[in-house]
């Protein structure tokens, strides 16, 4: 494990790059329905 490790450093830096991005356009994409929704109830009243 740990010669793969050393060896391959940079696939395990682009995997938590990768994992890194992906969780901010999922809290992103979460925050703008939200705001869509407050949006609405604004809109409603």
């Amino acid at each position: 494990m740990i010669g793969f490790l050393e060896s391959n450093s940079i696939y395990i830096v682009l995997a938590i790059v990768l994992i890194v991005w992906i969780g901010i356009f999922t809290f992103l994409f979460n925050t703008d329905k939200r705001l869509k929704n407050i949006e609405e109830e604004i809109k409603a009243k």
